[in-house]
């Protein structure tokens, strides 16, 4: 089988899904062909049903599912393709390789709508392209590392030519060296699949690396979707911050618009600060939110900038390090604001800037103003 072989048809996947029972399940969206689109979230959010919906493999209430210009499910026509008619690849967390069967053998089980002999030529083909020895290929499961099992998997879930790649949690039990190693390999893949490709992790880290968008869920609603850096910088509500990892997540209220068209004054509260002396900031404003309304607010990290001299304008404050945990190559640090009683900035440091990180330091920071993003909180 050639190389050439690898390339499917540009067919993008299209989801739409409403369900109460068994699981929630409720949202919409787009995976292009070539994409890697990220489903997150905690446990429970629903993301593991979603893949079970997509690959037929739960039958839900009201749902369209379509690869290109075939449906796989339709429930208002009633059309609800099994499993085996959809060409999914699907690789678990758990691999289910079989276990009585040597690696070779486990890929051919993918193709038994083939003969013998090419069954046997295929599944060297795949299990090559993953990069494993003809030894490795002769191995039964259990003779294989963690990270050589996972290769099987995907080899398997690619020999059946799938118009349709779905990735259950597949890194989450395999070693950090071996996971490097696997990174690269679908980063190789996707340069050659032309077909959507679908990751559900519960790993922030891994899918801001690896996804071309996410997909952020949470008790089986989709929250937001975007690119990884459109989320992080400019989250939907609060609790999408929370659900991405966003450290630097603020609390305030909204004075009104300033002076200046597009702009608006924020007051930064937190625990313990006086309404009355506390900081305004002026950031940019949507015209969405009313005077007096309580909000949250973000600030990504590339936001913060430290300073050489104290401060003296907009948005630049005297901080203290609290804490700093110096990891390798890099530093955890955390800042406390006089002018914000309570309030803490989160950084990470590189270079030789970090070498006069001790606790108890002082020093100044600057906010780019123009970076934070504000969010209506639901009054009570």
């Amino acid at each position: 089988m050639s190389e050439a072989a690898i390339l499917h048809d540009d067919r993008a996947l299209d989801v739409e899904i409403t369900q109460a029972q068994p699981m929630p399940l409720a949202g919409a969206f787009r995976c292009e062909p070539k994409e890697l689109l990220a489903l997150v979230g905690p446990s429970g959010a629903g993301k593991t049903s979603m893949l079970r919906v997509l690959a037929g493999l739960m039958r839900p209430e009201q749902a369209r599912v379509a690869v290109g210009g075939e449906v796989w499910c339709d429930t208002a026509r009633g059309v609800f393709l099994p499993p085996q008619r959809r060409h999914v690849g699907l690789v678990f967390q758990n691999y289910a390789l079989m276990p009585h069967l040597s690696a070779q053998e486990n890929v051919a089980l993918s193709l038994l709508h083939l003969p013998r002999a090419d069954r046997a030529a295929q599944a060297r083909h795949w299990l090559e392209h993953m990069r494993l020895t003809p030894e490795q290929q002769s191995r039964r499961p259990a003779k294989l590392s963690g990270g050589q099992q996972q290769r099987v998997a995907v080899a398997r879930a690619l020999a059946r030519e799938p118009r349709l790649l779905l990735l259950d949690e597949p890194f989450s039990a395999v070693d950090q060296m071996n996971r490097q190693g696997l990174y690269q390999l679908l980063a190789d893949l996707r340069r050659e699949l032309a077909i959507p490709i679908v990751l559900v992790t519960h790993d922030l880290q891994e899918a801001r690396m690896l996804a071309d968008r996410l997909v952020v869920m949470d008790a089986g609603q989709v929250l937001q979707q975007g690119t990884p850096d459109t989320i992080h910088r400019a989250p939907r509500n609060a609790r999408v911050a929370d659900l991405v990892g966003i450290r630097n997540r603020f609390h305030g209220q909204w004075v009104g618009a300033s002076e200046q068209a597009g702009y608006g004054l924020l007051r930064w509260l937190s625990n313990g600060s006086d309404a009355a002396t506390a900081p305004l900031l002026r950031v940019r404003d949507k015209g969405r939110i009313p005077p007096g309304q309580p909000v949250s607010w973000v600030i990504p990290g590339d936001g913060i900038a430290l300073m050489a001299g104290p401060p003296q304008g907009a948005g630049e404050f005297r901080a203290e390090v609290t804490e700093a945990r110096h990891l390798g190559e890099i530093t955890l640090a955390t800042l406390s604001l006089a002018a914000v009683p309570g309030a803490q900035l989160l950084l990470t440091l590189s270079g030789p800037q970090r070498a006069h990180f001790t606790a108890g330091a002082t020093l100044g920071v600057k906010l780019n103003l123009d970076l934070i993003h504000v969010m209506p909180l639901r009054r009570p």
